[in-house]
């Protein structure tokens, strides 16, 4: 009997009899008018899902992620108040330190100051392109052992910006630089894919994943950084990533961003690491009753760590109108130390392998994500693309359904576009600009141009207030 399964006296049901049961208990009703329904992706979710869901895929490589860190961006304007920053946060929890860093003339020995960086993965966020700075780090490191992520994405800065940092020649060409720069450094990874922008403008999470492979791609095509034997250990792929309010398909996208990349690395004969680093989106949070965001927040860093991310940092309840203060960053700190400390969220990421719901997502975003991906390189590639508009135009497109949805009261933000408090003022509570800023200003190709659903409903609100 101890050899037994639990549940052997019990027949199996197949997918067809729970139907049929369903069917029944619908007393007429259409089973797909009633229970399925269409996601913006084109996926189409059903009520329950079955072992013989995954019969017809084929197995994904392993993508969860046992540990991750709880990360905090620093503004760097003045190295000294960084360094006391990344100290005091360190001491309250924070495992990896993100430094957003605009000025080229930075003082590495400042900034790092008595921080265990031994033990402390640090993310560079650059708000320029240079290589002497590079190389003024690699000596201030010297031989010491550190996880740094530079995320140099000169791609990104042009989908973002509508401009190069230099030009395509020079900017590529500072990119090489870098990378020989940091080839003998094993723990530095250079380059970064900037999925985040395609998730805030709108784009649905088919073209996120297709948009950042291409985006990636690109940078493996680049033969220069490929051809040197010696500095193989030197390519890895940092992706940052924002994750919605889309619970299960978020998990997912995760889930099927890392089985891509392996897949797409593999085809270049090289088995790359990448590190996946999610903050939640900024497209569905809002102003008025903003403490909603923190619930939102908590979902999507739960989506986060479920789909394997390596780093997760949390988004502020009150970012959008607020400058950086204290309590609005200990609170969204507190939030990933609640999820990896009291709810035992380190070892909850395994719960999710093997779901059907969540591997049948994860392998039709994938698929999806493969044929929109391959039609890129058809037509030339993600930078061509770029160039001739048409990333721009497809994220446009989807942002207009999704704008749609919400405008219909069909896609819900509590407090906002349903429930709303009429007593809930915000006009003299605005720190900062909270809608897409538009100047002229030359440009060699169209930005993409990230914007929150409830822009133009907010600014109506504030107008009658």
């Amino acid at each position: 009997m101890k050899n037994e399964s639990l549940f052997s006296e019990f027949q199996e049901v197949s997918a067809k009899q729970w139907k049929q049961k369903i069917q029944f208990d619908l007393k007429g009703a259409d089973y797909n008018e009633t229970l399925v329904w269409e996601s913006l992706e084109g996926i189409h979710v059903k009520p329950f899902y079955h072992s013989e869901d995954l019969d017809k895929t084929s197995s994904l490589v392993s993508t969860h992620n046992d540990i991750w860190q709880i990360g905090q961006s620093i503004y760097v304007n003045d190295e000294v108040k960084a360094n006391e920053k990344a100290k005091d946060v360190l001491n309250k929890g924070v495992s990896s330190l993100v430094f957003k860093i605009s000025n080229s003339s930075i003082t590495w020995s400042v900034l790092f100051k008595n921080l265990d960086l031994t033990n402390t993965p640090i993310h560079l966020h650059l708000n320029f392109l240079d290589n002497e700075s590079i190389t003024r780090l690699i000596n201030f490191v010297d031989d010491k052992v550190i996880e740094v992520y530079l995320h140099i994405d000169i791609l990104g800065h042009l989908a973002r910006t509508g401009n190069w940092f230099y030009n395509q020649a020079k900017d590529h060409q500072i990119l090489e630089d870098i990378f020989h720069t940091c080839a003998t450094k094993k723990n530095f990874s250079v380059l970064a894919v900037d999925l985040s922008l395609y998730q805030n403008a709108g784009g649905n999470m088919v073209q996120q994943l297709a948009y950042g492979l291409a985006h990636a791609n690109e940078y493996l095509n680049h033969l220069s950084l490929l051809k040197q034997g010696s500095e193989e250990k030197s390519i890895s792929m940092t992706f940052n990533v924002a994750v919605g309010g889309n619970y299960f398909f978020e998990i997912a996208k995760l889930k099927a961003l890392r089985a891509l990349w392996s897949a797409l690395s593999q085809e270049y004969n090289y088995d790359l690491p990448c590190h996946i680093k999610v903050r939640p989106s900024k497209r569905n949070k809002t102003i008025y009753d903003y403490n909603v965001n923190m619930l939102r927040t908590t979902s999507e860093c739960m989506s986060a760590v479920l789909g394997g991310a390596n780093t997760v940092c949390n988004l502020p309840y009150d970012s959008l109108y607020h400058k950086d203060n204290e309590f609005g960053e200990r609170i969204a700190r507190n939030q990933l130390l609640l999820l990896k400390e009291e709810s035992y969220f380190d070892d909850a990421v395994k719960a999710v392998e093997g779901t059907y719901y969540i591997e049948s997502l994860t392998q039709q975003l994938a698929e999806k994500a493969l044929v929109l991906f391959k039609q890129i390189e058809n037509s030339g590639g993600f930078l061509k693309q770029l160039k001739e508009g048409i990333i721009q135009k497809k994220i446009k497109e989807n942002a207009a359904k999704e704008q749609t949805k919400f405008d219909k009261g069909e896609l819900v933000l509590i407090g906002t576009n349903t429930f709303q408090n009429l007593e809930d003022k915000m006009k003299d509570d605005l720190e900062l600009h909270p809608f897409v800023k538009t100047e002229k200003r030359k440009t060699v190709i169209e930005p993409i141009i990230q914007k929150r659903l409830s822009e133009v409903l907010e600014q109506k609100r504030l107008q009658d207030e």
